[in-house]
């Protein structure tokens, strides 16, 4: 009978609906029952073939139904269909009256064979029956079957078939009356003997011999039938030599399916197509089958608009686990080959040996190293979009692969899955349509480890993510359809927020808000809400991102903690270093300015003692003032408020400034001095003072402790920047010093504190200077030998503009040194200053050169006086006691009359970047203390004249 002509009766289960089932039993007429009692009805009207019974054999009621099918359907094969794989029950449920077992595998093939295998199994053993029942006779048997068939008694063989003489080798005369333990080896010979006594009646496996002494592998099947006074055992024997060969290939050919099944499964369920990025997705389709496949490389071309090229996006190499990308191919270039792929036939040969391709000989060869090729056209609406290409592995160039009919198959795959990212690619290009963003939303709802909440524009929880139940410790239920505001700690201005929200003035609000758990302690977490809109621009829902900080809130706590003990001690360094700044610069005016006084002899003439004694005291002021601006400038840089000025700088000026001014410094101690530059180092970028002083202190440095021997500087340019090097033959540090070499206040050995004059804040300053223009100090040093420090700088860019603005500003009141002093005469200065020293030197210098002075050492009654002296300038110190500069001179310019009056402040420290501040205030000028005689003149001549 055609198989496409059976009466299938389909039984379904009522608790499963097999989609796929109808379309596999298409080819077949089909009566359905929902009820085993309804078959009667249709055994009336059909002849039934096959029924098929769904069923989940996890009970004794599904066997029984099996068997109830068997009673009323006895000539009827019957398949059951099942999810269960376990052996014992598919076993008892062939033993109920089941002709076919089969697992459930979606698959309509599978399905087709069970059916046609099971009823033709049926027929022949109804025909075996009826034979049975008519009593054919043992001879016409033994000759109609194709196995060998023994009747021995203790070993002797009664009788034999044809089959087994042509098996064997063997005429059947002479295999009657023979041992028939002969016929196997003697290993064999041993299981059959083991078998016979046991009783067993089940095929086994055994080595049988021919008469020409070749083996084969069989299988026997015997049986011990009671005849008279005789035992007689009968043997069946199948030469399963073949079978077996077939069953390996079978094996092998299931494994590949298997193995394609499983690349195709991953493949069908990856999300990366959703992310419509064509790269990623057809990346992973490569690797994924290059992977599992016997195969050199597989690659994906696509061609362009024009169908002209064929440019490669990938080219995976499975035995190096590389992607890569290969060469485009032009049309011009392989016209036969684009004929080919053009017609969307599918190629696989020998790349030398066809015409068609002949021209790709050299590019396969030099591309892939192989000669046998399968191309598969990519189809996307009706039209090849490209080809996949799988590349033989072989190591012979000139082998040629015969490619097989699964391995066409798994390419049409490919080229299927490639077709689908393309059009994911442009699907997601194009536009997202609801139904894909609900299922990524649902995705993304369900797995995300962050929390997620939609609530209902009356506040209800219409949805909640596991996550978030997580997070509180609740289950959906005991919150879906409750308050969100039940577990939300509002503050106070959060409903203007929700309001602003609903408005669409904000796009989204993004708010740390405490959640309540269930165990009634509170969650920090980040809450980021925005509203769904319905079609027509209403808002339907507002949906909750939420992201627990409970760990983020207690570092901030930690670090909030910490910054304010940072700030604290900050605080308390930036006041002890303004008032040691204050306290040193104080009697440092007395000193510097008295000297100054003298030296210039306006109280009277002096011998060389006494101006080699006040050049000392000078000199003395100068050097501590010195130290002091090294502290101050350390704090600086410190606290982020250090502003450069870059400029290019010619690298031969800076050397000859820094040598010629440590130049005397060396040659008192007999050292030779030298610096080289490479011609390629001709400028740099840098701030001109910074880098000067980071120079003098390398140089200085080295010239300190160098006994004897030489001091260079050597720049060099770089690929990066430019460096100069300072190196000595001095005293050399040990490696294990290099850590505190660069720490503010260290010298390394308490005896140099002794030996060489310094702070140790030299070092620290510049590298700390270094870095802030982008680069560092490094040293190399040998114990008695030397040292070399290098002083790295980065090609830093040049903003002209920005810079030259910035010096105009600060040069801006000292372009024109006024040396007219004629007008001078009666003119009135107001002097206000607390320091004792200073106010009597300011005075008296300021009366010797020809000034009115009134001196008054604080703020009280300080307008008054003001109005009385009727100053035509007014020296303002910013620092007095209980007073605060900057006030009085708020005071002061709020009086219309005095509005006018110059004001110059003296501050503490030089600071040019507070001048705008000052000058912001009230104030004409500003200048720093210890305040030099020649800047405090020519301040008076720039604002009197």
């Amino acid at each position: 009978m055609i198989p496409n002509k059976y009466c299938i009766l389909l039984v379904k289960n009522k608790h499963k609906d097999r989609d796929w089932l109808p379309t596999a039993l298409i080819p077949y007429k089909v009566s359905v029952v929902n009820d085993l009692s309804e078959i009667q009805s249709v055994l009336r009207f059909n002849s039934i073939d096959a029924a098929i019974l769904d069923l989940p054999l996890s009970g004794i009621q599904d066997f029984d139904s099996i068997s109830l099918v068997r009673s009323q359907l006895s000539n009827t094969a019957i398949i059951v269909l099942s999810e269960n794989e376990d052996e014992a029950d598919l076993q008892k449920a062939i033993k109920f009256g089941a002709d076919e077992v089969t697992v459930i595998d979606d698959s309509s093939s599978c399905l087709r064979r069970a059916i046609v295998s099971a009823i033709e199994r049926r027929r022949k053993f109804d025909y075996g029956k009826i034979q049975e029942s008519e009593n054919a006779k043992w001879r016409f048997l033994s000759a109609a079957t194709f196995e060998g068939i023994i009747l021995h008694d203790r070993g002797v063989i009664l009788d034999a078939n044809y089959a087994l003489a042509q098996m064997t080798g063997y005429k059947v005369e002479e295999l009657i009356g023979k041992n028939g333990y002969e016929l196997v080896t003697s290993e064999s010979q041993q299981l059959i003997s083991q078998n016979i006594l046991s009783g067993n009646e089940h095929p086994y496996q055994v080595t049988a011999k021919r008469k020409d002494g070749s083996t084969f592998l069989a299988e026997i099947q015997a049986k011990t039938i009671s005849n008279l006074s005789q035992n007689i055992r009968v043997v069946a024997i199948r030469n399963i030599t073949e079978r077996n060969r077939i069953e390996t290939a079978l094996q092998k050919k299931d494994n590949l399916l298997k193995t394609q099944s499983k690349i195709l499964r991953k493949l069908g369920s990856s999300r990366t197509y959703i992310q419509g990025n064509i790269t990623q997705s057809v990346r992973e389709i490569t690797e994924n089958v290059g992977l599992n496949l016997d195969i050199k490389q597989i690659g994906v071309w696509l061609y362009n608009q024009k169908n002209s090229e064929l440019t490669n996006i990938d080219l995976y190499n499975c035995e190096e686990k590389k992607h890569s990308k290969s060469i485009t191919l032009k049309k011009q270039n392989y016209p036969n080959y684009f004929a080919v792929l053009d017609r969307g036939q599918n190629y696989s040969d020998n790349v030398v040996e066809t015409n068609v391709v002949r021209e790709l000989f050299k590019f396969y060869i030099a591309t892939f190293g192989v000669a046998s090729v399968l191309n598969v056209p990519i189809w996307l609406r009706g039209n090849v979009a490209g080809i996949v290409c799988f590349v033989y592995s072989d190591d012979n160039v000139n082998a040629w692969h015969q490619w097989k009919s699964d391995e066409k198959s798994i390419a049409i795959s490919v080229a299927d899955f490639v077709t689908f990212a393309i059009e994911a690619s442009e699907k997601k290009a194009a536009q997202k349509s609801l139904q894909q963003s609900e299922a990524q939303f649902k995705a993304i709802f369900e797995r995300s480890s962050i929390g997620i909440c939609l609530v209902d524009i009356r506040g209800r929880i219409v949805n909640i993510n596991p996550a978030l139940c997580t997070m509180l410790d609740y289950n959906f239920h005991d919150i879906h359809r409750e308050s969100f505001a039940n577990y939300l700690c509002f503050e106070n201005n959060d409903v203007e927020l929700y309001k602003q929200l609903m408005l669409g003035n904000i796009e989204r609000l993004e708010i740390e808000r405490q959640l309540l758990h269930k165990n009634s302690h509170k969650i920090w977490t980040h809450l980021s809400i925005s509203l769904i809109a319905r079609a027509n621009g209403k808002p339907k829902f507002f949906l909750a991102i939420v992201e627990d900080i409970s760990e983020r809130k207690e570092t901030e706590l930690q670090l909030r903690e910490s910054k304010e003990a940072a700030e604290v001690g900050s605080r308390a360094k930036s006041e002890f270093l303004a008032t040691m700044s204050h306290e040193l610069r104080t009697p440092l005016n007395a000193i510097m300015g008295l000297s100054q006084l003298l030296q210039q002899e306006i109280v009277g003439s002096m011998n060389d003692k006494q101006k080699e004694y006040i050049d000392c005291i000078y000199s003395s002021g100068v050097h501590l003032l010195e130290l002091i601006n090294d502290i101050l400038d350390l704090s600086k840089v410190e606290a982020g408020k250090e502003d450069l000025s870059l400029f290019p700088l010619q690298v031969e000026d800076l050397c000859q400034y820094v040598i010629s001014t440590v130049r005397e410094l060396a040659e008192n101690k007999g050292l030779e001095l030298s610096y080289t530059i490479d011609k390629k180092a001709d400028l740099c970028v840098a701030d001109e003072r910074r880098i000067k002083q980071m120079l003098l202190n390398l140089l200085t440095n080295a010239i300190k402790f160098t006994s004897e021997g030489k001091v260079s500087l050597q720049v060099i340019k770089l690929p990066q920047g430019i460096a100069f090097r300072v190196s000595d033959t001095g005293i050399g540090i040990q490696s294990h010093h290099f850590q505190y070499l660069f720490e503010p206040f260290k010298q390394l050995d308490s005896k140099l504190n002794r030996q060489y004059e310094g702070t140790g804040l030299g070092l620290a300053l510049t590298r700390k200077l270094a870095r802030l223009h982008g680069g560092d100090v490094t040293v190399e040093s040998t114990p008695q030998k030397g040292s070399r420090f290098t002083l790295f700088l980065p090609d830093n860019e040049f903003d002209e503009e920005k810079e030259i603005n910035k010096w105009e500003a600060k040069v801006h009141y000292l372009e024109n040194d006024i040396a007219e002093k004629n007008n001078l005469t009666n003119k009135r200065i107001f002097l206000i200053e607390d320091d004792e020293h200073t106010g009597r030197l300011l005075q008296d210098y300021l009366q010797t050169i020809g000034y009115q002075v009134e001196w008054i050492s604080d703020g009280k009654d300080f307008l008054e006086k003001i109005r009385i002296f009727q100053p035509h300038l007014i020296l303002l110190d910013i620092q007095l006691g209980n007073f605060n500069g900057l006030d009085l001179l708020a005071d002061l310019r709020k009086i219309p009359a005095l509005e006018d009056t110059i004001v110059i402040v003296m501050t503490p420290g030089k600071d040019e970047n507070s001048r705008h501040k000052f000058i912001q205030a009230g104030a004409n000028d500003f200048v720093s203390k210890p305040i030099g005689i020649v800047k405090l003149e020519s301040l008076l001549m720039q604002h009197f004249t």
